[in-house]
């Protein structure tokens, strides 16, 4: 797949920023080892709920980023205390190599439908993690239900599907409002994340943006440690 403005979609983000409501869940459990005043990252921020939640167990030095203004405009009205930024060449960030601890990134890939959009998000975000840092992804795997299947086939010609629908490693389709989403098989994520070391996967439910039941994956990396000598 072709990387095209679709990696982004920021006129349809602006459009709904006022409208979508998040559900993926934080997974506590994988933050409790991390100091209070560990330095992190909500890449595709959105109006800032997960900052939120991050906010109320205690951690103090939060960044949200976000492609959409209109995003961050709701971001800064709900959170107004809270340090928020409009990316304007994503996934160009404005931070120094080794700038964060933990660097999170809820339900973005779904909506980057490109291949090479998507590795090059993880190579920035793997750039402005520290040596020993955490990517903390959540995000939505390839539905195997007759309405899914029947979404991915509508847009194969499209948007493709990784190969055949019966053995599809991606799924892309076009909401009734007008996003482009990707769902992902669970393989997807080691291939993605190759340069980095897998800690823990979760399987969840999650209520999608439109409401609908889905199957979520969490994927727990660490950037690996700087080695010298070798």
């Amino acid at each position: 797949m072709t990387d095209t403005d679709l990696d982004n979609q920021t006129s349809y983000w602006d459009a709904v920023s006022a409208t979508k409501r998040f559900t993926h869940p934080l997974h506590t459990e994988w933050t409790d080892a991390l100091g209070r005043d560990a330095a992190v990252l909500d890449y595709g921020c959105g109006y800032g709920r997960t900052m939120a939640e991050l906010a109320q167990l205690g951690f103090t030095d939060l960044t949200g980023v976000d492609s959409s203004a209109g995003m961050i405009e709701q971001a800064r009205e709900h959170h107004p205390t809270m340090r928020f930024a409009v990316l304007d060449a994503p996934p160009a960030l404005p931070f120094a190599d080794a700038s964060f601890d933990l660097v999170v990134l809820f339900a973005v890939l779904t909506c980057i439908p490109g291949d090479e959009a998507q590795e090059r998000l993880i190579g920035e975000l793997t750039r402005v993690l520290r040596p020993g840092g955490l990517l903390y992804i959540s995000d939505l795997l390839l539905g195997e239900d007759p309405r899914s299947i029947e979404r991915y086939e509508r847009f194969a010609a499209t948007h493709g599907t990784g190969t055949g629908t019966a053995t599809a490693t991606y799924g892309v389709f076009e909401t009734s409002d007008g996003a482009v989403c990707r769902h992902h098989r669970a393989e997807h994520f080691p291939h993605l994340l190759a340069g980095l070391d897998i800690q823990d996967t979760r399987r969840i439910p999650v209520a999608t943006m439109n409401g609908n039941e889905a199957a979520g994956i969490q994927v727990l990396a660490r950037k690996p440690a700087q080695v010298f000598g070798s």
